[in-house]
């Protein structure tokens, strides 16, 4: 293999996706079921074909690109990651998983592999549009409906479920898109730490042991709209006021757990919003993290009971919609120690890590065996236009990734 080439192509690929942008010179904005979106998958598509690979777009909007293996009844090896954004996002969050995975298929084409390896570029990883997660690796498992994508909807209220018909899907046939029981043997991700540990310690690959557990929710305090001057403070219903008593509970929940846990309110909006308006409505966002799957729930349980009580003593009401509900996950043994071989024989520096983000090798890693490999984030600098990391260190997870997948394609 040659690294350098694999390195100039990955670059080259790379740099070309950053057009596909709803917001240039602002970051990648490239949410699912865009025309930013279609742009990245069909130039995906192209350089699939151009690489040797048998190319498909599934019923979610995901992209696959196969070769095949000499016996195509044993499960395949997959690698890959998301080629959707968040707002103003980086360049190489999950597309240089995708375009490392593309890579490593070009690297597998010569070696006649017996399983089939198949190159993965899911749809809608980030949730960012429809406050989800997820969306193209959960369908691959059969965990998307119909009704799934009728009941989430984006800041405009469009549906999944209209965005998917104007995107050229038919979401009526969602449930297409799930692989059969046990076609999928081994999933593996190469991803940016998003995170600064790597950088901080000059470490060149994080081999992910864990991925943390989410639990995401939409709440909705309810109250009455009223004058902001002549309403006495004793015979207000303020949204606002119930909501942020809650609100400022929330951090010191994930701190009291003392392991890493964390939770944030990354969106609050108030309803009509007006500065001499007592708030009628108040929503916010709540996004719960942990590798401990008990600090998720005790988490949760604190924030019903909180906004119980304190709707309660304001006399109003509340809504609470349940967006992402996923488990921690422990990564493969087996994976991560063939990754740890590959690492001592090219002298690169490495240590094992859990992350706090989620991958779509969280969902896939649910019921398939998966391995994760971290390359370094300058900074830590991710989900913001100064996310960099520097293309030689692509070049280095691609190796990994290749020998790795060599080794699970060939038995």
């Amino acid at each position: 293999m040659n690294k350098e080439l694999m390195t100039k192509r990955i670059a080259e690929n790379l740099e070309h996706l950053k057009q596909f942008t709803a917001t240039p010179n602002k970051g990648c904005t490239r949410l699912p079921f865009t025309k930013e979106a279609r742009q990245a998958a069909d130039y995906l598509k192209t350089i699939m074909k151009e690489a040797g690979l048998e190319v498909k777009e599934d019923e979610a909007g995901n992209v696959f690109g196969f070769i095949y293996g000499s016996d195509t009844s044993l499960p395949c090896v997959m690698m890959g990651s998301h080629f959707d954004s968040v707002v103003n996002g980086g360049d190489y969050d999950g597309i240089a998983g995708v375009i490392c995975a593309i890579e490593v298929a070009r690297q597998l084409k010569n070696t006649n592999p017996k399983r089939t390896f198949v190159a993965a570029a899911f749809c809608d990883e980030e949730g960012m549009r429809f406050g989800t997660g997820y969306f193209g690796s959960g369908a691959i498992l059969g965990n998307r409906t119909p009704e799934y994508c009728r009941t989430f909807t984006d800041k405009n209220d469009v549906s999944i479920y209209d965005a998917m018909l104007e995107y050229g899907l038919d979401p009526e046939k969602i449930e297409n898109a799930k692989w059969k029981d046990n076609s999928i043997g081994y999933f593996i991700e190469a991803h940016i730490e998003q995170g600064p540990v790597l950088h901080a310690e000059n470490t060149q690959i994080g081999l992910v042991d864990c991925i943390v557990g989410i639990d995401r929710y939409m709440v909705t305090v309810h109250g009455r709209s009223d004058h902001a001057g002549t309403t006495p403070m004793n015979m207000r219903l303020d949204a606002v006021d119930a909501a942020t008593k809650v609100i400022s509970k929330i951090a010191d929940w994930a701190r009291e757990t003392d392991d890493g846990s964390v939770a944030t309110v990354g969106y609050i909006k108030t309803i009509p919003g007006g500065m001499n308006i007592v708030a009628e409505a108040c929503e916010f966002t709540v996004d719960i993290r942990s590798r401990n799957i008990e600090n998720l729930e005790k988490i949760s349980a604190k924030l019903h009971d909180a906004l119980e009580h304190e709707v309660k003593a304001m006399g109003g009401s509340f809504d609470i919609q349940n967006k992402l509900a996923i488990t921690p996950v422990n990564l493969d043994k087996s994976m991560l120690h063939m990754m740890e071989e590959s690492c001592k024989n090219h002298n690169f520096s490495y240590r094992y890590m859990h992350s706090g983000a989620g991958h779509d090798a969280l969902e896939i890693g649910q019921v398939i065996p998966t391995a994760m490999l971290f390359v370094p984030s300058k900074d830590g600098r991710s989900h913001c236009m100064v996310e960099h990391t520097e293309y030689s260190h692509f070049g280095n997870a691609a190796l990994i990734m290749t020998e790795l997948a060599e080794k699970l394609t060939s038995n």
